[in-house]
């Protein structure tokens, strides 16, 4: 799990002809990101890229190995596949690897943002129109009230001083 200072500033040579990548520490690895998206994943001094449904076929072809994790279910495979031997010491050569992961990175990105914001225009749907909902305890709260007194929890006494 853990991932090494020198191999984290390898990955980050080996890959940036993509452009400015960033490696964020994450549960004892690291993160790779571009533009905010998490393209790779560096995992016991190992590369992974981000593969998708209309990139895995080129890891799989190239005879990747997907990585895994182990977990209470078993093994757990995950969307990041490790890029041939060939691409581990040459930036050229992982570029177009980098390219198939930064556009899987930016397809789930724009997935994400999508939904968010169908469930926005749902959401937005039900609330009251502004203004003519009531507010909890009746009447409005003038800027000068005092704030209520705390709540005492139920079933306990108050502490004696």
């Amino acid at each position: 799990m853990p991932v090494s200072k020198s191999f984290v500033a390898h990955a980050l040579d080996l890959l940036g002809l993509a452009g400015p990548v960033q490696a964020r520490a994450m549960f004892g690895g690291h993160g790779l990101y571009l533009r905010g998206a998490m393209f790779g994943l560096l995992d016991d001094d190992e590369l992974y890229l981000k593969a998708d449904d209309e990139s895995r076929g080129a890891f799989a072809e190239a005879g990747c190995r997907q990585w895994t994790y182990p977990s209470p279910k078993g093994t757990m495979a995950m969307g990041y596949w490790r890029p041939p031997d060939a691409a581990h010491e040459d930036p050229e050569a992982m570029l177009p690897w980098a390219r198939l992961a930064i556009g899987a990175a930016e397809r789930a990105q724009a997935r994400k943002a999508a939904k968010g914001s169908r469930a926005g225009k749902r959401g937005a749907a039900r609330k009251a129109p502004a203004g003519t909902r009531a507010r909890r305890g009746g009447a409005k709260r003038s800027a000068s009230a005092a704030p209520p007194p705390p709540k005492r929890r139920s079933g306990r006494r108050p502490r004696s001083r």
